[in-house]
């Protein structure tokens, strides 16, 4: 039986990010109506219905280059043109601090920002199980 060549492998290369076939820096480039065909149909939807005043405010912070960007705003869309920034995203408890890549492009802010906390149970108490009530107490 011969031996087995044992060759190293490569680390594996990251490819750069494409959504549906456009480069990031595409999809930086589109005007707002060639992105619409693109999005998927909830985002669409939201922007083709308007963005508020808050939501505009926010896309011209981004486009000016703010240094420093926090936001209530957890139902903004995530567009091209925030891709690579660091935002603050309000809990409602604390700011998070979150950078866009460009895996998040078309989703919601919310969905980087948790709101709620990951639920870690402790043992069971006294009287919690059936077989507890017979625990000798000393």
């Amino acid at each position: 039986m011969a031996a087995k060549k044992t060759q190293k492998r490569m680390p594996r290369r990251r490819e750069e990010f494409t959504y549906h076939g456009y480069r990031i820096d595409d999809l930086k480039e589109m005007s707002m109506t060639d992105l619409l065909p693109v999005m998927p149909s909830r985002a669409r939807r939201k922007l083709l219905r308007g963005l508020s005043r808050d939501e505009e405010h926010l896309l011209s912070r981004f486009r000016k280059g703010d240094v420093r960007i926090r936001t209530h705003l957890r139902s903004m869309v995530i567009l091209p043109v925030m891709v690579g920034r660091e935002v603050e995203i309000y809990t409602g408890k604390e700011f998070q601090k979150v950078e866009l890549q460009p895996e998040s492009v078309f989703h919601y802010l919310g969905e980087f920002a948790p709101t709620r906390k990951r639920v870690s149970h402790g043992s069971a108490g006294i009287g919690a199980t059936r077989s507890s009530k017979f625990v000798p107490l000393k």
